[in-house]
């Protein structure tokens, strides 16, 4: 006979962690969360930057933010283990009227839903941080209650925590299938064997139009390269050094290590699973960073690597049930913003399988928008 489970959860990154330990949390049942690789949290996940923000253009994606900022404050109590997250703030460096338009409107949308945020002239730029050039700057926003974390340390947050209450980590454990019998989920089919359930979560990020296609489902989710290049420790750096996000240019940086972490979107970059480090790709990197921190002409490059995005078509995530079946529920597509907001995700998702009130409307993030509107898209996107 199969293993049973009341919940089996495809993905072992921070999205599916934070799902498992919430349902723990409620006494949900059997959980199992099923991952091919041999360690949790080394996909997409490991691969992030690692930024946490709120100041985002659609108000259901600053909600989930805010939700999840109130947990990330509160994780190494709540949850019984060491991180951190460093609030060094977010900075948004605006450079046309166009840029500056579309964020006085956003900032209004922040400052009545309660996020605090400040509208900084270019010499207000300057003094936060100096080492940026401002010649071209006409404003910025900037939220100190943003900032960054270390993804391992809250995946691993949430899975020990979720282990402490009873949740098993199938490792080096593949779904390659799930099973349905007279419209009605029965198991989940792995390299192993068939794993009894009736209720399935696809967190498995880039993979997850794969894992709905298994039940006949086109789950609009792309796989999308970005890249990421770090520098050894420069001196103009400080501990209080913010994220730092230029919206012309779509680069963002942060400190990182005693240097820098960079990283851009090529969005000329087609869909696909393709990891590898592309030189020229580092190189447009390296120079759009040159030319907002003229200072990192000194650098040296320490290490540069490449991560999938999980991309919807209006950059918003897929949250809920799935098409058909009421056993299915997905949590994906979230086109770089999964780590920041797996907090609220992990929140609202027990909710919604436990038949709870959901701590935030989610249904603007149901698979069913696509059919019934145009939909809206999130800008605030890097």
């Amino acid at each position: 006979m199969p293993d049973t489970y009341d919940i089996i959860i495809i993905g072992g990154g921070i999205i599916g962690a934070a799902i498992a330990c919430n349902l723990a949390l409620k006494k949900y049942g059997r959980i199992a969360v099923v991952e091919r690789d041999q360690f949790l949290g080394n996909w997409a996940t490991a691969k992030c930057a690692g930024g946490i923000r709120a100041q985002f253009s659609s108000e259901i994606n600053v909600r989930m933010s805010m939700l999840s900022e109130d947990k990330f404050e509160s994780f190494a109590e709540e949850m019984g283990v060491e991180v951190q997250f460093d609030q060094v703030g977010y900075l948004f460096l605006l450079t046309s009227e166009k840029e500056v338009t579309g964020f006085e409107k956003q900032f209004e949308m922040w400052r009545r839903l309660g996020h605090p945020t400040e509208w900084l002239s270019p010499h207000d730029i300057t003094k936060l941080a100096p080492a940026l050039a401002t010649d071209d700057i006409l404003a910025g926003t900037f939220s100190r209650r943003d900032g960054i974390g270390d993804p391992h340390q809250f995946t691993q947050g949430y899975v020990t925590a979720s282990r402490r209450l009873g949740v098993k980590y199938l490792l080096e454990t593949e779904a390659v299938g799930i099973e349905v019998e007279s419209e009605k989920i029965i198991g989940v089919k792995t390299d192993r064997g068939l794993l009894a359930t009736e209720h399935v979560v696809n967190a498995a990020g880039p993979n997850a139009r794969k894992v709905a296609a298994w039940v006949g489902l086109d789950l609009p989710v792309e796989p999308i390269k970005r890249q990421i290049v770090t520098t050894a420790p420069l001196d103009f750096i400080d501990d209080s050094f913010p994220m730092v996000v230029d919206v012309g240019s779509g680069l963002y940086t942060h400190k990182e290590s005693g240097g820098l972490l960079l990283g851009w979107a090529d969005k000329s970059t087609p869909a696909g699973y393709d990891e590898s480090v592309d030189p020229d790709y580092t190189d447009a990197i390296l120079m759009k960073g040159l030319e907002r921190i003229p200072q990192l002409e000194t650098a040296q490059i320490k290490t540069a690597w490449g991560g999938l995005y999980s991309v919807t078509p209006d950059h918003h995530a897929i949250l809920g049930n799935g098409d058909r079946f009421a056993g299915l529920y997905h949590a994906a597509g979230f086109s770089g913003h999964g780590f920041m907001h797996a907090p609220a995700v992990g929140v609202v998702m027990a909710e919604l399988i436990c038949g709870e009130p959901t701590s935030i409307d989610i249904s603007r993030l149901s698979f069913e928008r696509f059919r019934t509107s145009p939909p809206v898209e999130e800008s605030v996107v890097i």
